[in-house]
């Protein structure tokens, strides 16, 4: 239940107990928080200590023989939380003084950082050209310094790394060359007005196509110390947390993100040539409907209404094909309340169409031509590797046509049993044929057993774990498929295919059931599977039955995960290396009484 607004009268006399609790409070003087005196005390206590601990570490630093080698960035022989403890204290000053103004409003650029590369690479070493002017945002990721009127920064924007070279005599602007520089850090943005050239260093032949600043500007700084660059941000588990870090140090992770949106692109297009129309269908529903998955619920206020996240958008692409938008695709967020493993995050994105007047072989030949000539425009070829957790490599031909396998002929192949008539597996003689099959095969299925997914247990030992070329597996029985349409030649099975690559499933796809009779029976049968336990089993959608009695036409269907294909094209065993911001698990907050910081000399800078 929600808390309750407090009465005036309450509030009144709350009031002079806060004031009371305001004045027990005490500022610390380094981080400006109002702590207890007892905390404060004890803050106090251990920065002295600290403290000592320094001085003394200094003397003995002192004493020992200096060692020639390379100069340390500035601020790097301190702990991040120095580090920032300082930084802020210095931008805070910024902030009131405005001398300079560490966060401008605006910068105004006239140059890309590609373009600037692709522009003046024919520059000779030692030639320049001062009469252009290139103004451009950039990220300082190191520095070096040569006295008092040479510096370098190695920058990057836009994933592209640059130069920039400032000499005193070249500095124009009304602030001072050294006043330019001197509150500088790794990390900042900065503003560089200058022109292009390319140094002329005495080591080597050629040298490097740099900007010539003539006037450097802080836009934004960074507070926290960036990771060194020669360990780099390597840890999985901060990167995900950290994305925004991930992104500043890892050009990989910035490529693969570029890739995905190349993929979304191709296909966006591949379809509107087409003539499919791209349509958003709600993502909360009063049933969770169109695919055979654990949804989560939520709840509308206003409504007083339960609700599920959609887990699939399929019954509401279909009425659209009813109402005769007859091509249609959807790419969106779907929600699953499942596990999280290397393939499988709570939110996800797929892309769906349905098409009237395709069959499922008609959209198997789509699905090839759409997918093989994605591959070969994101990666400029139809042969890719995957490497896979344990580090086994996979050589993956993409190109069209790919292997179609039937499922239960397979599966009977691969066990040696024949099976029961597929119009017969949802009686319960099959059921026990299935379980016994099975103990046969020592096949362990997670409850409940229900024939559908025991199958499916079968299907992923045999057919599946050899599937490392894109491969088709069709023929499904209808207990696997409620809403495609029957085989038109074998009795119990399913116009449906799925494809498959490296073992791992990227799309889904049939010729959709579209008489309303059939289709009622179907969710009919899964309800019987959910009141065995099966969580995932769909229940009846009415709205849906109702909207088929008006007539859906003869339609192909197909469900693609765009992060599984990412994964692929981007050589990526985990979906979170695929995600902008995965689902991850809680960190446990360290109590306020824990909290330590760590001593600051008041003369101390960076």
């Amino acid at each position: 239940m929600a808390p309750t607004e407090p009465t005036e009268p309450a509030q009144a006399a709350a009031a002079p107990a806060e004031a009371e609790q305001q004045q027990k409070l005490h500022k610390d003087p380094v981080t400006g928080e109002m702590i207890s005196k007892t905390e404060l005390k004890r803050r106090e206590k251990q920065r002295k200590t600290a403290e000592e601990k320094a001085k003394k570490a200094e003397k003995a630093q002192a004493s020992a023989p200096k060692v020639p080698g390379k100069p340390k960035e500035k601020g790097e022989e301190l702990t991040p939380n120095q580090y920032f403890e300082i930084r802020s204290r210095q931008i805070e000053s910024f902030r009131a003084s405005k001398e300079p103004n560490p966060y401008p409003h605006k910068f105004h650029v006239n140059a890309k950082l590609g373009d600037f590369h692709e522009k003046y690479a024919d520059i000779k070493s030692g030639e320049s050209r001062k009469d252009v002017e290139i103004r451009i945002g950039l990220r300082i990721m190191s520095q070096r310094s040569y006295g008092a009127s040479l510096r370098f920064y190695d920058c990057k924007a836009e994933g592209i790394n640059v130069q920039v070279m400032c000499e005193a005599n070249e500095a124009t602007g009304d602030v001072p060359f050294l006043q330019q520089h001197e509150h500088l850090r790794r990390g900042d943005w900065i503003g560089v007005v200058g022109f292009p050239g390319r140094t002329n260093p005495k080591s080597r032949d050629v040298g490097e196509l740099s900007i010539f600043a003539r006037e450097i500007s802080l836009l934004t700084p960074c507070l926290h110390q960036l990771p060194s660059a020669h360990y780099g941000f390597k840890d999985k588990e901060q990167r995900f947390r950290q994305r925004y870090l991930d992104l500043i140090m890892n050009d990989s992770t910035r490529n693969t993100f570029i890739t995905r949106a190349k993929i979304i692109g191709f296909i966006r297009d591949f379809l509107n040539k087409r003539d499919f129309l791209e349509v958003q269908t709600p993502m909360m529903n009063k049933i969770a409907g169109g695919a055979t998955a654990r949804p989560f619920k939520t709840f509308h206020n206003d409504l007083q209404m339960e609700l599920y996240m959609r887990i699939a958008p399929e019954l509401y692409l279909k009425q659209l094909v009813v109402g005769g938008l007859e091509r249609v695709y959807e790419i969106g967020r779907q929600f699953r309340n499942e596990d999280i493993d290397l393939t499988h995050n709570p939110e996800f994105t797929t892309m769906e169409f349905y098409c009237a007047f395709f069959d499922v072989n008609d959209v198997m030949d789509l699905t090839e031509e759409m997918v093989s000539s994605l591959v070969k425009s994101v990666t400029g070829s139809y042969i890719t590797k995957y490497h896979t957790q344990d580090g086994t490599e996979h050589t993956i031909n993409w190109e069209a046509p790919w292997p179609r396998i039937d499922m239960i002929p397979a599966l009977e192949e691969a066990t040696g049993t024949k099976f029961p008539p597929a119009d017969q597996f949802h009686t319960d003689e099959s059921l026990e044929f299935f379980k016994s099959l099975l103990q046969k095969q020592k096949l362990d299925c997670s409850p409940p057993l229900t024939a559908s997914r025991m199958i499916d247990k079968m299907v992923g030992e045999y057919i599946e774990s050899k599937c490392i070329n894109p491969t088709f597996i069709k023929g499904h029985p209808q207990i696997m498929s409620p809403l495609a349409k029957a085989d038109r030649a074998v009795p119990g099975l399913t116009e449906r295919f799925e494809a498959f690559v490296a073992t791992k499933e990227i799309c889904n796809a049939y010729t959709e059931l579209n008489d309303p009779f059939d289709q009622r029976a179907r969710f009919l049968e899964q309800a019987k599977d959910k009141e065995k336990g099966d969580v995932e089993a769909q229940v009846i959608d009415e709205t849906f039955c109702q909207a088929l009695e008006y007539g859906l036409p003869p339609t192909g269907g197909f469900g693609m995960g765009i992060d599984r294909v990412a994964m692929f094209l981007t050589d990526n065993y985990s979906i979170k290396e695929v995600l902008t911001f995965p689902m991850m698990k809680d960190i446990p907050s360290a109590p306020s009484n824990e909290t330590t910081t760590l001593p600051i000399h008041p003369e101390q800078s960076l």
